[in-house]
């Protein structure tokens, strides 16, 4: 008898194939046609809707199309993966911004949904990150996956693990801070001494020092984490540039990689992942961001809004709240947008934006003193319009702009670009990249709810009070799976017959009993 395989028509019935050709279906080779050239995570899913695999992609058309086309199939050289590709029948997409924020979201939903297929991340590994004891008198820089007490300053976590020991290495040459594995001594008249062996004539940093000039140049190789500080970067860059002026080119490539590591581990991994405790003293960063942005008033209060959709299904949009700098996120809020607008951006902010603030204004609670957009001049455009229907004067509006972050302005002012370690921008980006980790996780718990429930919902006969009273008697859906005959009919208002067969329908190999 042939098998066949339900595969889920974005929400508009369902499609029979043969399990064996599911690959080569049309559904699925049109979804893979339709496929964005953009960074993001996959999920791979059966035909009951269940999880196999999440995996991660610089670029999912070229990632995800390898397991549909059987001439580049070959590419995948596990073996476990490769036993997978007939079970699937349908995958999910979601889009990122970057192949380091790719990273970290996979890792965050193998954690959650430990699917069968993913051998990464279920041990619950976590990224590094630098634990600096700031509490001792001659802090050392260690690398570290937990953060272990609350005395010290941690930074990270970094996505690259080689990269960021390749910082701290050059922070030890410039500024001579110690690692977990110096020894240094005290000299009787109170100074101290960093290393005794051939590592003090390499290290451009004084070897013998006071505790207190110690302790400076441990403050200067944090502030390079905290991404403060761009000059040491800046001089890097500049020994690359005058290494290759001068022809040698080994010791400008050496340059050119200390350069990257910095870039990444310091720019790119903290833009997405950052810790609280190391953010910018934010009485100095909001005078900056007030006269950077030329806001009325300082910005104690920062409201972000942004849109999250695939393919213009199951549309949501979240608003993340900062106060003095950190996020609130009690007071953070989600919103599934109303008005079937498919991919929409525009409309979905301009009904997200009025409903936010039509019920602040309702209440005569004051506005934010500034809201950011996660996009361009439209969806700006649009949270401006969201006032105007409420008959209200809006606050300071801008939009971050995803190419080059460039800062758009509601009032018509020309758009701003910063350099990416400003510390305006940085904190916009945190700011926004919140709003953006909210909508994206609504949006993946609200699509595995519905695949979840749908898998009753296609069971024959089975009602709405049927169905609420499996789920309210077992909990969850997994655990419906797993149940046996006699646990069915312990529910009210199933018999052994329906029991029965649904059993079948959920496990068609399974023991009933």
């Amino acid at each position: 008898m042939r098998r066949l395989c339900k595969i889920s028509l974005n929400g508009e019935g369902y499609a029979e194939y043969p399990e064996s050709k599911v690959a080569f279906s049309e559904y699925i080779k049109q979804k893979v046609r339709d496929l964005p050239h953009t960074p993001g995570v996959y999920l791979m899913r059966d035909r009951f809707g269940k999880i196999l695999y999440i995996g991660k992609a610089k670029d999912l058309k070229s990632r995800v199309s390898t397991y549909f086309q059987s001439h580049r199939r070959n590419q995948i050289q596990q073996h476990k993966i490769a036993a997978m590709i007939p079970l699937i029948c349908d995958f999910d997409l979601l889009e990122v911004r970057s192949e380091a924020e790719a990273l970290l979201l996979e890792a965050k939903l193998i954690k959650q949904w430990k699917p069968k297929y993913n051998t990464d991340f279920v041990d619950d590994k976590r990224f590094l990150m630098v634990r600096v004891d700031v509490h001792n008198p001659l802090p050392k820089f260690r690398l570290t996956r937990i953060k272990t007490d609350t005395k010290s300053r941690y930074f990270g976590p970094f996505v690259q693990a080689n990269l960021l020991k390749r910082t701290l290495y050059e922070l030890r040459i410039k500024f001579g801070v110690l690692l977990s594995d110096a020894r240094p001594k005290r000299l009787p008249d109170g100074k101290v001494q960093l290393y005794d062996d051939a590592r003090a004539e390499l290290y451009s940093s004084q070897n013998i020092l006071s505790i207190e000039d110690y302790q400076k140049n441990v403050d200067l190789a944090c502030k390079v984490l905290e991404g403060k500080s761009v000059e040491y970067l800046s001089e890097v860059e500049n020994k690359m540039e005058r290494a290759a002026n001068e022809m040698n080119y080994e010791k400008a490539a050496l340059w050119r990689d200390v350069a990257k590591a910095l870039r990444k581990t310091v720019e790119r991994s903290r833009k997405f992942v950052r810790d609280p405790e190391s953010t910018l003293d934010f009485h100095t960063l909001g005078i900056e961001v007030k006269k950077v942005l030329g806001l009325p008033a300082f910005p104690k209060i920062v409201e972000c809004f942004d849109i999250s959709h695939i393919s213009g299904s199951f549309v949501v949009a979240s608003m993340v709240f900062f106060r003095n700098g950190k996020p609130d996120k009690k007071e953070h809020r989600r919103y599934k947008i109303r008005e079937k607008i498919g991919n929409d951006d525009y409309q979905s902010m301009l009904e997200v934006v009025s409903r936010r603030y039509k019920r602040l204004h309702q209440e005569e609670k004051a506005f934010p003193n500034l809201v950011v957009i996660d996009g361009g001049l439209g969806q700006v455009s649009s949270a401006v319009r969201a006032f105007w229907n409420i008959d209200a004067e809006p606050p300071p509006i801008i939009g971050l702009a995803k190419k080059d972050e460039t800062v758009i302005f509601s009032e018509g002012r020309s758009p701003l670009n910063l350099p990416f370690h400003h510390p305006v921008i940085r904190f916009l980006q945190r700011v926004r990249d919140e709003a953006h980790r909210y909508a994206n996780t609504f949006n993946a718990d609200l699509r595995s709810k519905k695949i979840r429930e749908s898998v009753l919902d296609d069971f024959p006969g089975l009602g709405k009070s049927k169905k609420e009273a499996l789920l309210n008697y077992f909990g969850n859906i997994q655990k419906v799976r797993k149940a046996n005959i006699n646990d069915f009919i312990k529910v009210n208002g199933i018999g052994y017959k329906t029991a029965t067969s649904l059993k079948n329908f959920l496990n068609p190999k399974g023991n009933n009993f």
